[in-house]
């Protein structure tokens, strides 16, 4: 009898301690570019917990808290950022998930990072389990390089800009030039026209022949042999 009370309380336990357990999971690798971090952590719990504080910690220790949200199931989330960083985190209880953004991040912020979860209020407390972390990889884009390229840029829109005025000016002279010449020649073609000789009107002169007088042939004709 006694041997029978004492597995089921064992059993009692096991499924208390199951039900009450935190799982927590996260991408293993994060790389930023612009200064911005994602960090989303999934967890799984099953219990009875109606107030709540998620909290991101930096290092394999986790001995630097980053910043924590905390929220209740009848209230909307608190965050607040820690030692430095500017850090703004949600959690949605449907999907079951705690993001954290973090901005103006640096090289210097490249490290591990550990989503931890915990349940406050009712007791019993319950703390999840150390996850396998996320590392993140801030990349540093230099400043003289990206300084580079846009004044590089401004010199290239710069002379694509000149260039296209100095063909534009061109074109423009070319066209006065070849609309003056044309003018020039209509006007000089047509004083060549006005210089032409002409005919004075009125009835043209008669050619006459000279005077001839006429022979009389009586004479020849009256004369025989």
């Amino acid at each position: 009898m006694i041997l029978w009370i004492l597995t089921a309380l064992s059993i009692i336990q096991v499924v208390d301690v199951t039900e009450n357990k935190i799982l927590v999971t996260q991408r293993p690798v994060l790389r930023v570019d612009n200064k911005t971090a994602t960090l989303v952590c999934n967890y799984t719990y099953n219990g009875t917990g109606k107030e709540f504080r998620a909290s991101l910690h930096k290092g394999t220790d986790s001995a630097v808290e980053v910043c924590f949200v905390s929220w209740n199931i009848t209230k909307g989330n608190n965050t607040q950022s820690t030692n430095g960083f500017t850090c703004h985190g949600y959690q949605d209880d449907q999907k079951k998930h705690v993001i954290f953004s973090l901005s103006n991040m640096n090289p210097n912020h490249t490290d591990i990072y550990f989503c931890k979860i915990e349940v406050m209020y009712p007791p019993p407390y319950v703390c999840s389990d150390k996850s396998n972390g996320t590392i993140i990889h801030v990349r540093d884009v230099p400043f003289q390089q990206s300084e580079l390229q846009s004044t590089r840029y401004f010199w290239l829109m710069a002379a694509a800009i000149g260039v296209f005025a100095i063909y534009s000016i061109i074109i423009t002279v070319a066209c006065i030039h070849c609309s003056l010449k044309n003018k020039k020649n209509r006007i000089l073609q047509s004083d060549y026209m006005n210089m032409t000789p002409r005919h004075p009107q009125g009835p043209k002169n008669k050619c006459y022949q000279p005077y001839a007088p006429t022979r009389d042939y009586t004479a020849y004709r009256s004369w025989q042999p």
